[in-house]
This record gives structure tokens, C-alpha cells and sequence, in this order.
């Protein structure tokens, strides 16, 4: 995934317009254009504000990943959504991920149980 792909992503998950986020970065709105139809790149100090203003990393940005890490984008994603929420936002958020936990071990389980059941039988 390239800076402009990611971009746009971090747009539609801030609900904000190309143009918007550009008088936010004090850039004009064809230089936003060229970074995220990945024309043009932005200069270092652009990346780190960009990076700044959606509480990300610059290697989140260019989709780089340290292999100690092993994140996988969508994990980077998850993590930048989670960063972006109130306390509280976060604590439900917790909560709703691990009742999905839950519910994916209960489903494996009863699963599990109709396999053995068929072997008795």
C-alpha cells in the first residue's frame, strides 16, 4: 500500500475532505492531490505533520514495518483507531473486542462439540 492509498484512508476515517485537511497542513490542495494519487511525495517536515495530525507514525505512513514487530497493516489500523479515541471510547472499545473474542471461542467450541458428536455416533 502506497502514502496516497493510506491517505485517503486516514480521510475517510477522519470524515475530512482532501481540501480541509490541506488548509489544516497549510499546503495547497493540488499538492495533497499529487500525494495521495501518489503523483508527488511529501517533503520530510509535511510527513511528520501529517504523521502528527492523525497520531501516526511516519513509518505508518509509508507502510513500513519492522520486522521485530510483525504487524500486519490492518493491526496498524486498529492500533491508530484505538489511539484516536477518548478514554472512555477506548474502554468500549476493549469491551466490544473482547465479547467478539468471546463469541468466536463459544462458537469454535459448539463446533467442536458437533464433530464429537458425530465420531460417537
Amino acid at each position: 500500500m502506497k502514502l496516497g492509498d493510506i491517505l485517503r484512508e486516514l480521510l475517510e476515517q477522519h470524515e475530512m475532505t482532501q481540501k480541509q485537511f490541506a488548509k489544516e497542513l497549510d499546503i495547497t490542495p493540488a499538492a495533497l492531490g499529487n500525494y495521495i494519487r501518489n503523483l508527488r511525495e511529501p517533503d520530510y517536515n509535511t510527513l511528520i505533520r501529517i504523521a502528527d495530525f492523525f497520531n501516526v507514525s511516519v513509518d505508518f505512513l509509508l507502510n513500513h514495518h519492522v520486522e521485530t514487530l510483525k504487524t500486519t497493516h490492518d493491526e496498524d489500523i486498529l492500533l491508530n483507531i484505538f489511539r484516536s479515541l477518548s478514554m472512555e471510547q477506548r474502554d468500549l472499545y476493549l469491551e466490544q473486542g473482547k465479547l467478539l473474542v468471546k463469541y468466536n471461542s463459544k462458537k469454535r467450541l459448539s463446533h467442536s462439540d458437533v464433530k464429537n458428536k458425530a465420531k460417537v455416533e
